[in-house]
């Protein structure tokens, strides 16, 4: 594996797969992992549901990219 690449250490001194790791590997292993392309599709709920949560809004800006204010 190639740090940088299949993985990184984040600032708390974790190893993390990287998306492109996960798909190389290619199934969702179910351990909530941070950069699962899968949509966390054998994470037990109701953490999957948390995660989903999560990731929709990291990836919307926030809440009121989902819910606008009117």
């Amino acid at each position: 594996m190639t740090e940088g690449v299949q993985y990184y250490i984040d600032v708390d001194g974790k190893y993390v797969f990287t998306e492109l790791y996960h798909k190389e590997r290619g199934y969702c292993c179910g351990n909530a992992c941070r950069h699962c392309p899968y949509n966390y599709e054998a994470v037990p709920e109701p953490v999957k549901t948390r995660l989903l949560l999560i990731k929709e809004l990291s990836e919307n800006k926030g809440p009121n990219a989902i819910y606008p204010k009117d």
